[in-house]
């Protein structure tokens, strides 16, 4: 999107530079990446940053307000309600597709929201390896609030930590070693010095949780929580507590913002980046121009069970009419330059939220087909997971 770094970065670029950068980035951490690398990074031009802060503001002062958490109380299933729920959550992701306006303008619009964890420890490698192997100018970075690469992994250690010993804090996980983001894992136990753990091995007793290492059981004060609820619901997996328990343990994030800043957020949302939306059950008759429109349900990750070609008939077929939203379809902009045709781009911008919510990284997805994802970019090439430089 910079024309002469986008220039610059293909007519250096060789398949043995990326695959070096691969092999590096997969062997430098416990775990390899088991999702696809991009071969290529975005550059973020001034005025579509801009345009992303200003975004991020918007939907953030909306997030922050009184009557958002008002309206989203109903967001958490009764039978998943966790207690001691916290003011906010420390991880807050918003993810933009990157279209263009009437008059050719780059901008941002908003494609989902998640008030938990993301590729926080990931991202920090990834961006490092991109610099070591390609040509990234000195002063273009991937992160925000004049933040470096230290002083990132400081705030990232520090609202995970808090003021615990490493020893004392753990990843939560199901299956961890089976996660297609457990590189992340890996990533995070190197940056923060804490242990991930499956949720099946934790023991409680009372209403402390404790796991074992090298044959001692050491008490739990702080869980980095990565489970995702629709996951362990539909896995069905046994463990020796009861999230609604009332436990002497910190949740970073709290389990209910997983629902509270979520897909149930966008009917809520009512900034100009953001597109019309609404609760399926809440609508007395569909739009006429319906086929624009895909049908989302609330309680999934990972854009399962996403549907993009809707009828009519489709919809009155639904019978949990709550647990679906309708959203306009959003036309990303092939704007990416690449050896074939041009890519689209989904950035992802990472917050971390201690006294008030600071934008630290991004996360970037590129993809040629219909939908972001796996199965709509097979036999694609400069797909999949990357990041945005922009200068600093």
């Amino acid at each position: 999107m910079i024309k002469e770094l986008r220039e610059r970065f293909n007519n250096s670029f060789t398949s043995s530079k990326y695959e070096s950068f691969l092999g590096e980035l997969n062997s430098a951490l416990k775990y390899p990446a088991d999702f696809r690398i991009a071969e290529t990074p975005i550059f973020i031009p001034d005025d579509l940053k801009i345009e992303l802060l200003k975004a991020c503001d918007e939907l953030i002062s909306e997030i922050n307000s009184e009557k958002f958490k008002q309206n989203s109380v109903g967001a958490v299933p009764k039978h998943l309600d966790v207690p001691d729920e916290s003011t906010h959550p420390e991880f807050l992701q918003i993810d933009f597709a990157v279209c263009t306006d009437s008059e050719g303008k780059l901008t941002p619009r908003l494609i989902e929201l998640q008030g938990f964890p993301s590729l926080y420890a990931y991202q920090y490698f990834l961006a490092k390896l991109i610099k070591k192997h390609f040509p990234i100018p000195d002063n273009f970075d991937t992160y925000f609030s004049s933040l470096r690469g230290n002083d990132y992994i400081e705030i990232f250690k520090r609202t995970i930590l808090g003021e615990c010993s490493p020893e004392n804090v753990i990843l939560l996980e199901i299956e961890p070693e089976l996660q297609k983001t457990k590189i992340d894992f890996s990533a995070t136990e190197e940056l923060v010095g804490i242990k991930t753990v499956c949720i099946s091995d934790i023991i409680k007793r009372g209403k402390n949780l404790f796991y074992k290492s090298d044959n001692r059981e050491i008490k739990i004060e702080r869980i980095y929580n990565r489970v995702i609820f629709d996951e362990l619901e539909r896995k069905n997996l046994k463990y020796n507590f009861d999230f609604r328990d009332e436990l002497d343990v910190k949740w970073v994030c709290h389990p209910n913002w997983f629902f509270r800043i979520s897909k149930y957020s966008l009917p809520l949302l009512k900034s100009r980046y953001a597109p019309e939306c609404y609760y399926l059950n809440s609508l007395e008759q569909y739009p006429d121009d319906i086929h624009n429109y895909v049908l989302k349900p609330l309680f999934s990750f990972a854009g399962l069970g996403v549907e993009v070609e809707l009828t009519k008939s489709r919809l009155d077929k639904i019978s949990e009419r709550q647990n679906y939203i309708l959203q306009k379809k959003i036309e990303y902009s092939p704007v990416i330059k690449t050896p074939d045709e041009f890519s689209k781009a989904e950035i992802r911008m990472m917050f971390i939220w201690n006294e008030k919510p600071i934008l630290v990284n991004n996360l970037v997805r590129l993809s040629k087909g219909k939908m972001m994802g796996v199965d709509f970019n097979k036999n694609k090439t400069w797909v999949g997971s990357s990041a945005g430089f922009h200068q600093q």
